[in-house]
């Protein structure tokens, strides 16, 4: 699954879319928006620079297995 952004959370930093490795975050009227969703590789940091925690990522049980 892509991120998702609660855009009521967005503070309209761009830290999201600045450390995005992929470019697949992209802010659009000072709310960070999901571009590339089928690009994402679900790395994270969107999730962990966002510091309203406006940002939700869900795992596939797949990805989980370790």
């Amino acid at each position: 699954m892509p991120p998702v952004i609660h855009e009521e959370r967005c503070n309209g930093c761009a830290l999201c879319d600045r450390y995005c490795p992929l470019d697949v975050i992209h802010m659009e009227n000072n709310i960070a928006r999901v571009r590339y969703p089928d690009e994402c590789w679900h790395c994270g940091v969107c999730r962990q620079v966002c510091p309203k925690a406006a940002v939700d990522m869900t795992f596939a049980p797949i990805m989980l297995a370790v």
